[in-house]
């Protein structure tokens, strides 16, 4: 057992609502006793010094499972996605109860796979304010945007591939692909115009 939790009478299975209450009440009681003379008020100022060890100790310890629960989580996501099972990575986002700058990412990748430009881009950019300094999203935002200016000139549909095969290219992965193509096709026509208007 966690010493930290013994401190407060608790086991490690206890709620965080447990845990804050037992703080909360502990820290009162040794606050009144301080002030009482001799070994007992020495013996409350030392227990003070404990019990805000044990509370940061485990605030930090339970801190540190979430985000590895999370990690967990998003690995997950990210493998849905490059399979293209968007069903599955959706659900799985939906599941997760804290939402941080990486969930918003991904809800992002999983708009755009859809085609759902718009709804994507809201996603990108609340990533970005909440981790302003990532730049793997504002390579994504980049890329989405430059696709949509492109797609707004050409009036062409966005074209997405839903198999993936790294998380850094979730998103706009394809765009130089796609633009070689479209330039590839434009020479074809020019030459076959070129041809035609020498057969005179």
């Amino acid at each position: 057992m966690n010493h930290s939790y013994e401190i407060f009478g608790l086991d490690e299975s206890a709620s965080l609502e447990e845990v804050e209450a037992r703080y909360k009440e502990l820290k009162a009681k040794y606050n009144e006793e301080k002030w009482q003379d001799g070994e007992a008020g020495n013996n409350a100022a030392r227990m003070l010094e404990k019990l805000d060890a044990a509370y940061a100790d485990i605030m930090d310890s339970r801190r540190e499972k979430k985000q590895e629960g999370s990690s967990s989580a998003y690995e997950e996501v990210s493998a849905a996605i490059r399979s293209g099972d968007l069903n599955r990575a959706q659900q799985l986002l939906d599941a997760l109860n804290e939402r941080d700058a990486e969930w918003h990412y991904l809800q992002s990748v999983v708009f755009y796979k859809k085609n759902w430009m718009n709804e994507s881009k809201k996603q990108l950019e609340i990533a970005m304010q909440m981790d302003g300094g990532n730049q793997k999203y504002r390579t994504a935002y980049e890329k989405l945007k430059a696709r949509a200016d492109y797609n707004g000139q050409t009036g062409g549909a966005p074209n997405t591939e839903p198999n993936v095969s790294a998380p850094d290219e979730q998103m706009g992965g394809n765009w130089c692909s796609n633009c070689a193509s479209i330039c590839y096709t434009t020479l074809c026509i020019n030459c076959l115009f070129n041809l035609c208007c020498n057969c005179r």
